[in-house]
């Protein structure tokens, strides 16, 4: 405990020393700098091993809680751990499931596919036909993925959860630290790893997702065996297809990469806007082009909501940024519990109408990620509080712009989310109850304007 705690601290030592370097001691300002900086961040994160890379991930999507810049950096933080020995992971298969692998599965590769912080993940067959929730029924011999949370895990993160608490409070006494509230975010990353160390909480989400894309040919969430899914073991079918940095070979094979594009963006929307939750850790590894031509979805350990107030309100913000409607913008932005102070409101919306002009509509294609960036470097400035959602939001639409985008460099988001956003817009308020509860207001418009 006190030789981690040491080493933790000496990591952490290093990497402000870093960071205050790249900063010039205070005195170099300017996105290069801050980019720097978050790199340094990051690197330190890296360094100090998976407790704290899950402290940078929940970070990377709180764009509320740290500067624009290092959210974005923190995006790209991946925990490739050292997988568990073998006979390690056939007990815990075992445990759960009351038989060793081999006498639950036709076939199990010790050899796992992958390998992060919390889990790794098993190759293996199914020994008896199953028929999941949702989907056709699985033969015996079909090829499944067996995730296993590694035992010693929690005690482990737990350790590193615990002198986090312990770092963080010894920061949050230089008041920049203070103003981020370090221990809350801590306090997020305890709740997150509860939920991750729970795969059932998983195995739930997943089944959500398939249920709303079951009538989409070309998104493809694996089944859920049920039969073999416990607290520490998730079993789905196996997903083969090619990541996003690999799509050469894919376009080779015959798979429309700009079509892809498009429905992926729209999928993404459909989530946000109409299912009221969205994966919300789309990187190359949870996201698979399969050689079918389908988008697969894996991994649901984090997902955003959305109420149905903040989905109407949404939508209206994709169709003012869509046509660079500033006024519209602002107006959404509020309904999604964005306050601007009444005298800073005016400069602020001037900014926005700039950003808009600058980074999308007089940009082809449109440049979502400036947008977002500048918006909440501009927020952070004027030191107006980020509602959490509303950052969210923002960070994963530029995840999905940046995905959409590796299969097409040249993809415009925005304009491909215009129409569905607004289908959306127009659906939600031709509803009954909707027109119920404006037709007061709109009958008394229109005797004014008889009157007048």
């Amino acid at each position: 405990m006190a030789g981690r705690g040491r080493a933790i601290a000496a990591t952490a030592l290093r990497t402000g020393a870093r960071v205050a370097w790249r900063r010039g001691f205070g005195l170099r300002r300017g996105d290069a700098a801050s980019r720097a900086a978050a790199r340094e961040v990051r690197r330190g994160l890296e360094r100090l091993g998976p407790a704290f890379v899950k402290l940078g991930q929940l970070a990377s999507v709180r764009p509320d809680l740290v500067p624009a810049d290092l959210a974005f950096e923190l995006g790209a933080l991946r925990d490739r751990v050292a997988p568990h020995p073998a006979p390690a992971i056939r007990a815990v298969v075992a445990r759960e499931l009351g038989a060793a692998p081999d006498a639950l599965f036709a076939s199990w590769d010790d050899a796992p596919v992958a390998s992060a912080s919390i889990a790794q993940v098993h190759a293996a067959t199914l020994a008896r036909p199953y028929r999941p929730a949702v989907g056709p029924v699985l033969p015996a011999g079909t090829k499944v993925a067996v995730k296993v949370v590694k035992p010693g895990v929690e005690a482990a993160l737990a350790e590193d959860v615990a002198l986090a608490y312990r770092v963080v409070r010894l920061a949050a006494r230089l008041p920049a630290v203070a103003r981020l509230d370090p221990a809350a975010l801590v306090a997020e990353v305890e709740a997150s790893v509860a939920r991750e160390l729970d795969l059932r909480v998983e195995a739930r989400a997943s089944l959500r997702f398939a249920r709303f894309f079951r009538d989409d040919p070309r998104i493809l969430v694996p089944s859920v065996v049920g039969r073999h899914t416990t607290r520490r073991v998730l079993v789905t079918t196996f997903v083969d297809g090619w990541r996003l940095s690999d799509l050469g070979a894919a376009e080779r094979a015959g798979v429309d990469a700009h079509g892809l594009a498009v429905h992926g963006a729209t999928a993404f929307l459909r989530q946000v806007l109409e299912l009221g939750a969205f994966h919300a850790d789309l990187h190359p590894a949870n996201l698979l082009v399969t050689p079918d031509g389908r988008i697969a979805y894996l991994d649901f350990g984090i997902v955003g909501t959305t109420t149905a107030a903040e989905r109407e309100a949404i939508a209206q913000l994709l169709v003012a940024t869509a046509f660079g409607d500033a006024d519209r913008a602002v107006r959404a932005s509020r309904a999604l519990g964005l306050a601007l102070p009444p005298d800073r409101e005016a400069p602020i919306r001037a900014a926005v109408d700039g950003l808009l002009r600058t980074h999308l509509t007089e940009r082809h294609p449109a440049d979502l990620r400036g947008f977002a960036l500048g918006v909440l470097r501009l927020l952070q400035r004027e030191r107006v509080p980020i509602p959490p959602g509303y950052g969210l939001l923002l960070k994963s639409l530029v995840t999905v712009e940046g995905v959409a985008r590796a299969l097409v460099p040249d993809v415009d988001v925005v304009r491909t989310a215009a129409p569905t956003a607004s289908d959306v817009l127009l659906r939600t308020l031709s509803r009954p109850e909707r027109l119920r509860a404006r037709a007061p207001a709109a009958v008394r418009a229109a005797v004014r304007e008889l009157l007048a």
